[in-house]
């Protein structure tokens, strides 16, 4: 059975899009809901190596893509959610894979994404007079 098959067979209705471009990469889209289940299936199941979290602002959302490899399988999956651009909020993954603290730390303060549950959620890049609010990887709006 293939990488993908096994997530759309594990996660059933929660996988809202599931993308394979050739048999060695997959793209999974959740919900911000269904995130911590869909990395637990894939870290402690599927056995994958943790790689990093990026993100970007689309204008519209910010998009955020955990990446993962399964290294026996030869194969790199990578977790997205969308989240809502003007309060971007998720529940931190520092928990369940610690690995993933110093990269939470670095999108919250260049894109804004709030990771509900982190343990230390400060400056790790911008300085700590940084203005708040300011996201130097955030697209300028109209507004802006």
């Amino acid at each position: 059975m293939t990488v993908a098959e096994q997530l759309k067979e594990a996660l059933g209705n929660r996988v809202m899009r599931l993308e394979t471009p050739n048999p060695k990469r997959v793209y999974l889209t959740v919900s911000p809901e269904d995130l911590v289940e869909a990395v637990r299936f894939v870290w402690q199941v599927l056995d994958a190596r943790y790689v990093i979290v990026s993100g970007v602002d689309t204008g519209s959302q910010i998009e955020l893509l955990y990446h993962f490899s399964i290294d026996r399988k030869d194969t790199f999956v990578s977790l997205r959610v969308f989240l809502d651009r003007n309060r971007p909020e998720i529940v931190s993954l520092s928990s369940l894979i610690p690995a993933t603290e110093w990269i939470e730390r670095e999108i919250w303060e260049l894109l804004g994404v709030t990771f509900t549950g982190h343990p230390n959620l400060t400056h790790l890049l911008l300085a700590d007079d940084w203005p708040e609010g300011n996201y130097p990887l955030r697209k300028k709006t109209d507004g802006a």
